[in-house]
């Protein structure tokens, strides 16, 4: 076992990936609709850029490791009509808007966003764009899925705004892609990008998942290798999380065939080392990108930003989101929607916002936020210039957090002195886990605290 294995063993253990915090598992139906208007109301800056977010639910099949609120259909009427509800609901939100305030940035996501048909991607960008005004230069991207994917969906988007696209690969062996359920010929992905290149999408990335049923080093490897070949301009490798109690359908994939922990292990080890070697920087939570890409000269220059799209070079936007299960945020607040999509759209039906569950932040919740998001985007803290923003004394506000960051100092995960708390090139592989350092919630007691995936 090598050093680096060694550690991703001993730092394995569950815990957020920090798109929020605190963390979606917190936020509370005392959280209302009611809530949500006033917030809305009194967060009209009008100079603050927005984020719109649109979850289409709708796929063709079922991916067994599928951790997304989703909804499998053969019956194309279902999304159709499902559009007509994000008009109604982006009625709602529009009307309580500074009509003055310009989309940043707009994301599809799901699902597969591009189960939509041309036509209705068309009818669905005509909508939004009668609701809000989106900035000439707002980053646009959608995800895609590569089966069913014709190259008019990618038409559709592009003659709509939309300039990224994230394709998702997860993996090239024709053995682990049937344990999983999703079926996509090496040469089916290949076409797909081709498309995407000629019709001139400025980023694309590509997803893939490690840890999923009979992966092993070898063919990860040679998936690795042909995905470097293509050269995507972002990978994002996630870590599967099989967590059956939450996503009944992951019961499908038999947990005999999942590789096992040194294995898993031992993959983690083998994706840094080949991306790396191919000029990719990882910018930390799994995600790499090419040395010019904005999202490294983001992180470099400390404008870097995390939400629960990811990583973003937007931070000054607050995020409208729409459809089942979406999660607004402002700078005070985070707002989930009714999550079963009948309901969703019997609550817009009947001109209500289709608030579930919410949570308005505390002080504290703020300054722990900052904290952590500096440790995952900026990768330090600079302790002077934290104490001074919120009128505290980092030292002793964080005191139970920098006694917890020492065992991962002395690991070369963190260096700490008087002045900074600085994420080591080794510490990028461990960012949870540092991050964990400076959560309040998880330091609460109680049986019924919520279940994450592991760090590695």
């Amino acid at each position: 076992m090598t050093a680096l294995t060694t550690l991703l063993e001993k730092y394995s253990k569950p815990g957020p990936r920090y798109t929020s915090y605190p963390t979606a598992p917190y936020f509370h139906t005392g959280f209302t609709e009611a809530d949500w208007r006033a917030e809305l109301t009194a967060s009209q800056t009008p100079d603050r850029g927005l984020s719109l977010y649109f979850h289409i639910p709708f796929c063709d099949t079922l991916c067994y490791y599928c951790g997304c609120n989703m909804v499998a259909t053969g019956d194309y009427k279902k999304a159709y009509h499902y559009i007509d509800y994000l008009d109604k609901e982006m009625a709602e939100i529009a009307a309580l808007t500074n009509q003055t305030r310009q989309v940043k940035q707009l994301h599809f996501g799901g699902g597969t966003p591009t189960y939509l048909r041309p036509q209705d991607i068309r009818r669905l960008m005509g909508m939004i764009r009668g609701h809000f005004t989106i900035a000439e230069e707002a980053e646009m991207g959608c995800e895609v899925d590569p089966r069913e994917l014709t190259r008019e969906h990618l038409a559709a988007l592009r003659e709509t705004g939309f300039n990224r696209l994230s394709i998702g690969v997860q993996d090239l062996d024709d053995k682990v892609q049937k344990a999983v359920n999703r079926v996509q010929p090496e040469g089916l992905i290949k076409e797909v990008y081709g498309w995407a290149r000629e019709l001139g999408f400025s980023s694309i990335n590509m997803d893939l998942i490690v840890g999923l049923p009979h992966q092993t080093l070898d063919s990860f490897a040679r998936t690795l290798e042909k995905v470097i070949a293509w050269s995507p301009d972002r990978l994002a490798v996630f870590s599967y999380a099989h967590v059956p109690w939450m996503k009944k359908h992951q019961k499908l994939i038999k947990e005999k065939d999942l590789p096992d922990f040194a294995t898993r292990l031992e993959l983690q080890q083998l994706i840094n080392d080949k991306l790396g070697a191919a000029g990719y920087v990882n910018i930390g939570l799994d995600h790499f990108a090419k040395p010019d890409d904005e999202i490294v000269k983001a992180q470099n220059s400390k404008t870097l930003w995390r939400n629960f799209q990811g990583y973003t070079t937007h931070k000054d936007c607050d995020i409208y989101a729409f459809g089942a299960s979406s999660i607004s945020q402002t700078p005070d607040s985070y707002v989930q929607n009714e999550k079963n999509v009948k309901q969703y759209q019997e609550l817009v039906g009947d001109g209500h916002l289709p608030v579930e569950r919410g949570l308005r932040l505390t002080r504290d919740d703020q300054i722990r936020r900052d904290a952590i998001t500096k440790v995952m985007c900026d990768l330090e803290l600079d302790k002077a210039a934290f104490s001074s923003e919120w009128g505290i004394d980092f030292d002793a506000y964080f005191a139970d957090g920098l006694n917890d960051l020492e065992p991962l100092a002395a690991d070369g995960l963190v260096t700490l002195d008087d002045r900074y708390v600085a994420v080591t090139e080794l510490g990028r592989l461990f960012l949870r886990n540092i991050a964990m350092c400076f959560d309040s919630y998880l330091k609460q007691q109680g049986e019924d605290k919520p279940r994450y995936s592991r760090t590695a």
